[in-house]
Formats: C-alpha cells, sequence, structure tokens
C-alpha cells in the first residue's frame, strides 16, 4: 500500500450511549475511534450491477492500514457523508498491511 493513495482524512466512529441527566434514558449516539488516511473509491457502473446482482448495497470500498480495532459495526464519517461498514476484509499477502472496508453510504443512526 502505498502512502499516496491514502489522501482522504477519515473519522472512524463506534455506536456509544449517553445516559439524559435529567430522565436517566439511555440516548444513541457516535463517538471517535481514531482519525486515520484512506483511500476512498465509489464503486464503478459496472462493480455496483454486479453488487446489485448479489442484492448487495455497497457503494464504496474504503482502504486504511491495517487497524485491530475495525469491525463492522462501526461508520465512517468523511466531510459531510458517512459511510456504514458492511464488512472488514484484511489484506490477501500478509493480512497485517491494510484493510478493505466495503461501505454503504448514508445515514446511519445507531
Amino acid at each position: 500500500m502505498r502512502a499516496g493513495d491514502l489522501r482522504h482524512r477519515v473519522e472512524l466512529q463506534r455506536a456509544a450511549f449517553t445516559q439524559d441527566p435529567v430522565s436517566g434514558e439511555m440516548i444513541p449516539s457516535w463517538a471517535r475511534v481514531a482519525e486515520v488516511y484512506a483511500s476512498i473509491e465509489a464503486l464503478s457502473a459496472r462493480d455496483f450491477i454486479a453488487a446489485a446482482a448479489a442484492q448487495s448495497k455497497i457503494t464504496a470500498r474504503v482502504v486504511i492500514r491495517h487497524r485491530n480495532d475495525v469491525d463492522a459495526t462501526m461508520r465512517i464519517l468523511h466531510r459531510t457523508k458517512i459511510y456504514k461498514i458492511e464488512g472488514v476484509l484484511a489484506d490477501p499477502k500478509s493480512g497485517l498491511d491494510y484493510l478493505t472496508l466495503p461501505c454503504s453510504e448514508g445515514v446511519n443512526d445507531g
């Protein structure tokens, strides 16, 4: 993975709950896990058609350096776009170089 490919600064977020001090109700929110550099690729028309045939909603492919704390319950925030992580795929050679994150785009409220 070339460092120049990772040109987008993104925020990894995990679902969190905070307690309302008045009502005691647990309110869903998102907490920052880390800010990392990433490569974000929108799927080509060909990839999108193939994904749709498999009943998938994958709209982008995000690649980041390997981390042990990334899972499919998280989301990625890039500028004003929110990407829901649909899976975590380690690189095929060592499994420790980078992660490919197939993502769907849209609001993910938690």
